[in-house]
């Protein structure tokens, strides 16, 4: 036990901006999805029956890849955000905690890269 004022006990363990910036970089991402899913659900749905001519022909427009990279890239920067609350939330051991953010950030990461590629992939092919 240390004689220590409550400011002493606490200073250094971390800055209210960097809460902040997460949370104003999630909404952004959220607002962000809002136009973005209809923009990618309707040619996605209209290319959905047709077998891999018909997304093949969707996906080599500029403006229907261009919208399923953008909408790839804020959903799953949403998600590792929104999975990145819940982890630090809820997750009390500090060993698991910190391989479950690693896991988290890895996977959003790989799996997003790899779902551009894919649609870059389509429109540069075609």
């Amino acid at each position: 036990m240390g004689f220590k004022t409550d400011y002493a006990r606490v200073h250094g363990s971390g800055a209210a901006g960097e809460g902040l910036h997460h949370w104003w970089s999630q909404r952004i991402s959220s607002i962000a999805l809002i136009p973005l899913l209809p923009l990618f659900l309707i040619p996605f749905g209209r290319a959905l029956g047709g077998g891999h001519d018909a997304f093949v022909a969707t996906y080599s427009s500029l403006w229907n890849a261009l919208v399923a990279i953008l909408f790839i890239a804020a959903t799953f920067a949403h998600l590792q955000q929104g999975l990145q609350v819940v982890i630090e939330d809820y997750v009390p051991n500090k060993a698991t905690r910190t391989v479950a953010l690693l896991a988290n950030t890895l996977l959003c990461w790989a799996l997003g890269i790899a779902g551009v590629l894919a649609v870059a992939t389509v429109l540069f092919s075609a």
